[in-house]
């Protein structure tokens, strides 16, 4: 065990507190004492330690109120409950709350040094864990640019859904990506060799969407002047998306639910039914279950579909995904434009980043492409962002909010190519990104006095991770 563990004593007898730093004094901790609650509150603010020995009953405050805290702050540190005043219930109900072990008094050295073992080498492999995430957090996935939390969850959901045939049922608003989300689940399934075949069953008259799905045959209807193969045929093997589900007809969506039921359909006008293997992915702008509710969307085809349920965020909930994805979209468009656009002034940035995009992706796309097509330059300014863009907020305001941004790069996708960086800098001002990283948390938390949570918050990552960075630098110096 490193020599660099950092232990705190929560406990208010002055005897037992000592007797437990004999108990560990040839252990490899080092270890720290406070006698009441508001010190140790105290200590906790200023040091992240690894594992707390937390005594339940304190002069000033009970234990629970610290543990409480201490989870609520998101401190990575374990808390190991000690207390002779311990039943089962209450070891369970701490446990639950967030401790990770409970001892009774009196303690043995031996329960004492093993309990703490085990609890700090699972919290070096927990922290190991928790790296290797951050480290394979995804900047692209099949046709998607974001790196934020949210986005990072619909990933997930994306590789554990995709292997399987089960119904997968997207949700989210106008321009959010969900005909985007069905391809990716197409193309990270076995399927993805086959056909994909997308159906949108809000722009097809509905008199015509039986035979879009199904197909027909000639004479089936006026103006069948040959046999045509709907979707269901054109996607066999593959995979069907019908997007806006919830605008189909509900006569039409009994038929779908037993063909879905049954994998098997018949054509507008035959007599005969054909058979296919699909895999079948829907979605809607709407709330299905507002619709079930109301009568428009059949509840028996809604529980066949709502197998897996994937709600795709809208683009104000994905904090610098917005810069990443409208960057990506200004190289791309000045590149076919012929224009020298690069990037966003700071200023223009920060409108981008707050303003609320009711279209969503759909609309930012719409925007960056009306600057390119009507200005040119190295970087987009705030006069040249499209009404009501360039109103939505005050130069006072903006100075204000640049002030507290951190830059965001560029992200490069397989989609599409970044301009190559003429004025790169040189050598000797490179420094290893560990240490800017480290400068630039250490400077927001100053900016913060101090609140770590509000550092996170600026930072736009998990306070845990924060205070486990925190921690692993306060090691260092030990």
């Amino acid at each position: 065990m490193k020599s660099t563990y950092r232990v705190l004593i929560i406990e208010d007898s002055l005897p037992l507190a000592n007797l437990y730093k004999q108990y560990l004094a040839n252990e490899s901790v080092e270890l720290a004492c406070v006698e009441t609650g508001q010190a140790a509150l105290d200590y906790l603010q200023e040091c992240t330690p690894h594992l707390i020995l937390l005594d339940l009953k304190l002069p000033d405050m009970p234990g629970e109120e610290i543990l409480q805290w201490i989870k609520k702050q998101g401190i990575p540190s374990s808390v190991i409950i000690v207390t002779s005043h311990g039943t089962l219930n209450t070891a369970v109900d701490l446990m639950r709350q967030g401790a990770v072990d409970f001892l009774e008094k009196p303690v043995s050295a031996e329960r004492l040094k093993t309990t703490i073992k085990n609890q700090l080498e699972h919290a070096r492999l927990q922290g190991l864990v928790e790296d290797l995430q951050s480290s394979f957090e995804r900047h692209t996935y099949h046709g998607f640019i974001g790196a934020s939390l949210p986005m990072q969850n619909v990933y997930r959901i994306i590789d554990s859904a995709a292997p399987s045939k089960a119904t997968v049922f997207i949700t989210g608003e106008s321009g959010t990506g969900k005909e985007v989300c069905a391809e990716a689940i197409h193309n990270q399934s076995p399927r993805a060799g086959e056909p994909f075949v997308a159906l949108n069953c809000g722009a097809i008259p509905h008199d015509l969407m039986e035979s879009e799905i199904f197909g027909h045959i000639k004479g089936a209807f006026t103006g069948a002047s040959s046999d045509r193969k709907g979707a269901a045929a054109q996607a066999n093997g593959g995979t069907l998306f019908l997007d806006e589900i919830c605008e189909m007809d509900l006569e039409l969506q009994k038929k779908l639910l037993r063909f879905i039921q049954t994998g098997r359909y018949q054509k507008v006008g035959a007599s005969k039914e054909e058979s296919v293997d699909i895999r079948f992915l829907c979605a809607t702008n709407r709330d299905p279950m507002k619709e079930v509710a109301e009568g428009r969307f059949r509840e028996d085809l809604y529980y066949r579909l709502h197998v897996v349920p994937l709600a795709m965020p809208p683009l104000r909930e994905r904090g610098d995904d917005i810069l990443s994805i409208a960057t990506s979209f200004l190289v791309s468009y000045a590149k076919e434009e012929g224009k020298l656009f690069s990037r966003f002034s700071p200023e223009a940035e920060v409108v981008l980043r707050h303003y609320p995009w009711p279209g969503n992706v759909r609309q930012l796309q719409n925007v960056v492409r009306n600057v390119v097509v009507l200005h040119d330059g190295e970087a987009v300014t705030i006069k040249q962002l499209p009404p009501p863009l360039n109103e939505t907020l005050s130069d006072q305001e903006i100075r204000s909010i640049t002030k507290t941004m951190k830059p965001v790069e560029p992200v490069k996708s397989e989609f599409i190519e970044e301009r190559a960086d003429e004025d790169a800098a040189p050598d000797s001002d490179i420094r290893p990104l560990s240490e800017i990283e480290r400068e630039a948390i250490q400077k927001t938390i100053a900016y913060c006095d101090g609140n770590v949570l509000k550092a996170a918050v600026l930072l736009q990552i998990s306070p845990s991770t924060l205070y486990r960075k925190k921690q692993a630098w306060e090691t260092d110096e030990v």
